[in-house]
């Protein structure tokens, strides 16, 4: 296969090696950073994806939708997936873009203008980080991070080299979103005192993988980045490792960001003082360390010494719905007659719906947001219907936008208002695994009074993919 950037095992290794020399050698990054550019009319903005299996490819076809971009790279770990979609690319008509299996190769193409980075959790604040150091603007998928103290980082490196990166939290640029969060500032509901997330999603277990040889082709010692190199099962794999605590964030930091970032929009707060959640892994004995049902619960207090609360479910399989919220699951199969390991195997019944969305509680009335795109309401006391709306946004087309102008404060999910919605989620993640409420400084960001949480919301990470403490 002849592909740009294609290198073997062993001559990654030696220059993995190489790299973490220079890095320690500079004290950062490595990478040197370029004027900021100034795009004319008929200039197109070189965007390179990153991360190509499943979201990734979304990427490609939204950025392909768009006439002032191009598709200038792809990178990806695994040269199968690499090859798959180049084909798809070549069928829907696009140029052959640059590609690359070593995304810090990727970086030292001066002719990119942005990364569009879709890999799998862990690698999203270090590749946001490096990415804004060699002076390119990010899309950054949903969570940011995979660890509170890493989101703060890229924070912090987004705003020291001046670059445009957006958050992966598609409903911010939702038509109907917006206009309904605005309904709430007006007070369409009155005085909105509590939010209820929703993560009800059918998901089946992972049954348990055996230790095997990483497939061909796939760059496993990169794929592992910042975690703990462990050996290769099709669990710790594709989708799968968002149940793997090392690489994940379970459903909370998978579906249920989504819906934590507009609660928490919609509530107008930003970091909760007390946090506590509970749960567990229920039906299956399986490989995934994640729970798979989980009730949280966050406590605000604003500057006027008012409280809001947050309330946060996740559920994995037979559900409700609520509010009107909910929409039919993937897959089909017929309907269980029981719970038993060959009725899961068929996986959610054809008339299994997922329920994903908020639902806002105020003191006339109540307004429910399914998903990315509508909202409804019901007011007074006889629940009365009142103003809707379903309308859709492009997120990935906001993106797009600032970076041709340069306002940041056009983005409509700008990187810190994700960073304030995953840290909830770390915080709910890392209550559950202690078995213990946490008490919060929004200030610090830190838990007060619990090193063993501190630690936790700091994480580890692996030379030389290590997150730096000055970016």
């Amino acid at each position: 296969m002849s592909m740009e950037s294609e290198i073997s095992r062993r001559e990654f290794l030696k220059a993995g090696a190489k790299t973490g020399a220079a890095l320690a050698a500079v004290g950062g990054s490595g990478f040197v950073t370029h004027p900021e550019k100034v795009f004319g009319a008929n200039d197109r903005v070189q965007v390179a994806v990153v991360g190509l299996h499943g979201q990734g490819f979304v990427h490609v076809q939204e950025y392909a939708k768009m006439p002032d971009v191009t598709i200038a790279a792809v990178c990806d770990v695994d040269e199968d997936v690499l090859v798959q979609s180049l084909a798809k690319m070549e069928k829907m008509g696009l140029p052959k873009p640059k590609t690359y299996v070593d995304y810090r190769k990727l970086l030292e193409d001066k002719s990119i203008d942005a990364v569009s980075i879709a890999t799998p959790n862990h690698w999203h604040s270090l590749m946001g980080i490096w990415a804004c150091q060699a002076g390119k603007d990010a899309y950054v998928e949903k969570p940011c991070s995979h660890n509170l103290w890493e989101g703060r980082q890229l924070v912090r490196a987004a705003s020291k080299y001046n670059q445009i990166v957006q958050h992966g939290s598609n409903s911010r640029s939702g038509v109907a979103i917006i206009e309904g969060v605005q309904k709430m500032r007006e007070s369409l509901i009155g005085d909105v005192y509590m939010a209820r997330g929703l993560c009800f999603k059918w998901r089946n277990t992972i049954g348990k993988a055996p230790v095997e040889p990483a497939p061909p082709g796939l760059h496993y010692d990169l794929w592992t980045g910042p975690a703990p190199l462990k050996p290769f099962t099709r669990n710790r794999f594709h989708y799968n490792w968002h149940w793997n605590w090392d690489t994940g964030n379970g459903d909370l930091g998978n579906q249920g960001i989504h819906e934590v970032d507009v609660a928490r929009w919609g509530l107008g707060v930003k970091l909760a003082t007390k946090i506590s959640a509970i749960g567990g892994h229920f039906m299956f004995d399986d490989d995934q360390e994640t729970p798979n049902t989980v009730n949280c619960a966050f406590e605000f207090e604003l500057p006027s010494g008012e409280r809001r609360l947050l309330e946060f479910e996740v559920r994995h399989w037979m559900t409700n719905t609520e509010a009107e919220i909910g929409t039919p699951a993937f897959g089909g199969g017929g309907v269980p007659a029981a719970t038993g390991a060959a009725d899961v195997a068929k996986g959610p019944p054809k008339q299994a719906r997922n329920t994903v969305g908020n639902i806002f509680y105020g003191s006339k009335g109540y307004m429910a947001m399914d998903g990315y795109d509508s909202y409804k309401t019901w007011l007074g006391e006889v629940q009365e219907p009142g103003p809707h709306l379903t309308r859709a946004g492009n997120n990935w087309a906001n993106f797009i936008e600032c970076v041709r102008s340069r306002k940041k404060e056009n983005l409509n999910a700008s990187i810190e208002e994700g960073h304030f919605s995953c840290a909830l989620v770390h915080l709910a993640n890392t209550s559950y695994r202690l078995g213990r409420s946490l008490h919060f400084d929004p200030e610090t960001e830190q838990v007060i009074g619990d090193d063993e949480a501190n630690q936790m919301l700091h994480g580890t990470y692996r030379e030389p993919y290590v997150v730096p403490e000055k970016v």
